[in-house]
């Protein structure tokens, strides 16, 4: 005779302890240390006009799929705005992990300026500039694509995907840093706007090698 007994209650009946399903990972904490870094708040809109930016990876506040990620294929999950109001003569992104710090600032994983004012769409898995635009710098250095996160163990990180609609056309110099970049744009930004996306740890990702000993 087959027994009606659920897993659940078997398991109580023998004091054993079911684990989750499914890896669980606490949400992101209530301040974020980096916030006064993040470049909306350092390059406001002159005159507070707003951006309306969506990407079709992930809804806002949304996880970030491990495709788009170092953990997996860190492809590009694509990226969306509406239109910049009148005078706007390029377009810039800047990605932001404000819940990390590095060197004193927030983590820097991607920026691509010039952008044409015609352009509003950048497509999923993108790996070259639109024609005209241009690689920025990141937290590696000058010049860098696109660089998902790798979110390290503990709560998740929010990451800030903002768009800037600019009066300007950047000087092209692949060598710009990150400080050089925000003096670049600022006093030229005619509105903004960002979606965040939540960063997690890949519980199916290999570990890393070991170091070599001595």
């Amino acid at each position: 005779m087959k027994s009606s007994m659920s897993a659940a209650a078997l398991a109580a009946a023998f004091g054993l302890v079911i684990a989750p399903a499914a890896f669980a990972q606490a949400p992101p904490p209530a301040n974020e240390v980096s916030i006064s870094k993040l470049a909306l708040n350092l390059l406001p809109a002159k005159k507070g006009a707003t951006l309306k930016v969506s990407s079709p990876a992930f809804p806002d506040m949304g996880d970030i799929p491990y495709e788009n990620t170092q953990y997996r294929g860190n492809i590009f999950p694509g990226l969306g705005w509406s239109k910049g109001p009148k005078g706007t003569q390029s377009y810039a992104v800047i990605m932001q992990d404000t819940d990390g710090n590095h060197g004193g600032d927030a983590i820097l994983h991607w920026t691509l300026f010039n952008i044409p004012a015609g352009v509003t769409k950048l497509d999923a898995g993108l790996s070259a500039p639109p024609a005209g635009a241009m690689f920025g710098p990141n937290v590696a250095g000058p010049h860098h694509p696109f660089m998902g996160p790798r979110t390290p163990a503990g709560p998740k990180h929010r990451y800030h995907l903002q768009v800037f609609a600019l009066d300007t056309v950047l000087q092209g110099d692949p060598g710009m840093t990150w400080a050089q970049l925000k003096a670049a744009l600022t006093d030229h930004v005619l509105a903004s706007g960002q979606t965040i996306g939540l960063g997690s740890v890949d519980p199916n990702a290999p570990k890393p090698a070991p170091k070599p000993a001595g």
